[in-house]
């Protein structure tokens, strides 16, 4: 699992680290960077997912990668460098634990740091400038050189991958599998209702980045009594319908449909379920489903449900993240989903803010603000959050330079 996320130099971040833990949540303002964190994160998964920096960056032809918002020149941060005609690199580094069943990797403590810059010679491309990769005290990679052998590598695409083609018989190639599998097997989800509405083509059984497919990734979690009675006692306890079971049918096409059945009969296709009743069954398809990812990023999670029924979801999360389970990152703008999390989730709760007159962005956790924990007992941490007290409380322990809370 990734542990912590630094980002230098990228987009509205000088110097900052994002600590991750089994479920994180990001809060702050609009136009505070937390959308920027959830583009740090897209373009480990492109490395890991063997993309040449272009294609990070501007989006993979004829697949189903979509570029990083901004150009080039709009990743690397403003004033990042002295001249506006030679803009400076930028470098994100990952920490992970990777477990005892990866053996390979000969340890558990991760990191690995890339660092790229916009280069002329390129038509305004990325070019790596330096990369490095430590397994506890080893250096795997450091800089363009693997252990003693010198190697011509392209310098668009980031040498973590390119290790790959070595053959498995390298030594090299077996420690760095599971790093590029972990920064792999991650996704991202933006649901939209009308995508999830849709009947499903037979084979496509993977979840869709904005709901695709959930037919079918319904039905096969419906395959296996456990998972199906987890499915329905959630939907159930989420809205007011008393749900018995999930129907598929088949149309003429072939197309595989999604209805949700209730004890008294009734019968309700998607495409007149709410939006959130949705939303909350496409999030159920991606904790529950076959083969799940490590990372999921939800930007909003909050987005159509009922403030009432956010504890269904925290409450799902927190177990499903628990004890090894899929790491969730999530946005938020919800007082009311700040105020249930547990401790744990507190924790690893942070506040992104752009200081006044500056063009720049902090990340820092809430739980190292001043008085928090006390204030959070006694006021609620969504109650802060509405009343803009986290954004108050960064930025007077930035100008004072205390970001650290007091003994109680």
């Amino acid at each position: 699992m990734i542990t912590s996320l630094r980002l230098k130099d990228f987009k509205n971040f000088a110097d900052e680290t994002l600590r991750v833990g089994p479920f994180t949540l990001i809060v702050g303002a609009n136009a505070s960077g937390k959308s920027n964190i959830r583009d740090a994160f897209r373009f480990l998964h492109g490395i890991g997912r063997g993309y040449t920096l272009a294609e990070i960056v501007g989006g993979k032809y004829g697949g189903d990668w979509k570029p990083i918002r901004g150009s080039v020149a709009r990743i690397v941060r403003l004033g990042a460098s002295e001249s506006p005609w030679k803009p400076g690199p930028f470098s994100l580094e990952a920490r992970m634990q990777l477990g005892s069943q990866t053996a390979a990797a000969q340890g558990n403590d991760v990191r690995y740091r890339i660092e790229a810059c916009p280069e002329a010679f390129s038509g305004g491309g990325l070019s790596v400038v330096a990369e490095s990769l430590r397994i506890d005290s080893e250096e795997v990679i450091q800089g363009h050189l693997f252990g003693d052998r010198q190697m011509n590598l392209d310098r668009a695409q980031p040498a973590l991958f390119q290790i790959l083609h070595w053959g498995t018989d390298n030594v090299t190639f077996k420690k760095v599998r599971p790093v590029v599998d972990e920064l792999q097997r991650a996704r991202f989800f933006d649901f939209r209702p009308d995508r999830m509405r849709e009947p499903t083509s037979p084979g496509q059984t993977a979840l869709g980045d904005g709901g695709e497919h959930l037919p079918l990734v319904l039905q096969e979690i419906c395959n296996d009594p456990e998972r199906k009675s987890v499915l329905t006692r959630w939907i159930r306890e989420l809205t007011p319908m008393d749900v018995k079971d999930f129907e598929f049918p088949t149309d003429p096409s072939g197309k595989v449909h999604l209805v949700i059945q209730e004890r008294n009969g009734g019968r309700i296709p998607a495409d007149s379920a709410s939006d959130g009743t949705l939303r909350f069954l496409a999030m159920l398809a991606a904790l529950l489903g076959n083969n799940p990812s490590d990372l999921y990023f939800f930007e909003e999670i909050e987005n159509g449900l009922h403030p009432s029924r956010l504890h269904l979801l925290v409450e799902i999360i927190e177990r499903q993240t628990a004890n090894g389970g899929p790491q969730v990152i999530a946005t938020t703008h919800s007082p009311d989903l700040l105020s249930i999390v547990s401790d744990e989730t507190f924790e690893n709760t942070s506040v992104t803010c752009r200081l006044e007159h500056a063009n720049d962005a902090v990340i820092r956790r809430v739980a190292d603000l001043r008085n928090v924990r006390k204030l959070r007992k006694s006021q609620g941490l969504g109650r802060l959050l509405a009343g803009g007290w986290m954004e108050t409380a960064l930025a007077f322990s930035e100008d004072n330079g205390d970001c650290g809370e007091q003994s109680e």
